[in-house]
């Protein structure tokens, strides 16, 4: 063999190794861009209530370890120095508790409010409406203590502006549930 013959050798050798790594990197490159966007999808979603599971008006659904049910929304107009063109509205629930590890089950709860062009309402503060001893909100559910078969009465209260109050439904979601939530039907739906 020349030495002529052995440079031939060496650079078809080296041209089949450069065509195996760059058919290597068309492979590789998607694959790495799969796996690193895996976990913003999966955070994503994790994070969103984005599939609705309807419930008729006084229909319970098992969600989250319990059992909920809508037992009331209402206005409550009337109210002095709030926003032009805005009502405070009150969103009542009877849970009862199936798996007392609300503060695994429930962590994130987020009950909103949503109208028919799919805009969002949270609870607010702003309104102060006095509740009954025995009323709590989602989130100081989470740790009242309650036991497998209790039967506890929760109550937000949103900001929304009038006109939307025509469309809106109460809705609900809870991290061990995400990406599905609750989207409670009024009596006419």
């Amino acid at each position: 063999m020349t030495a002529q013959d052995m440079v031939q050798d060496k650079g078809v050798g080296e041209k089949k190794w450069r065509r195996r790594s760059l058919l290597a990197l068309l492979v590789l490159i998607p694959l790495t861009l799969a796996v690193e966007a895996y976990d913003s999808v999966k955070a994503l979603l994790a994070d969103n209530d984005l599939y609705p599971r309807r419930v008729a008006w006084g229909q319970s659904a098992h969600f989250g370890g319990s059992d909920w049910k809508l037992t009331d929304l209402r206005g409550a107009f009337g109210m002095k120095n709030l926003p032009p063109d805005s009502v405070p509205v009150l969103a009542d629930f009877s849970v009862t508790v199936g798996d007392p590890d609300l503060q695994k089950l429930w962590l994130g709860c987020k009950v909103m409010l949503i109208d028919a062009e799919g805009r969002r309402w949270s609870p607010t503060s702003i309104v102060s409406l006095r509740t009954p001893d025995n009323v709590q909100t989602c989130i100081s559910a989470i740790f009242s203590g309650a036991k497998t078969g209790d039967t506890l009465n929760l109550r937000e209260t949103f900001l929304v502006p009038k006109e939307a109050t025509k469309s809106i439904r109460p809705a609900l979601g809870v991290a061990s549930e995400r990406p599905h939530f609750l989207l409670f039907q009024l009596e006419k739906d």
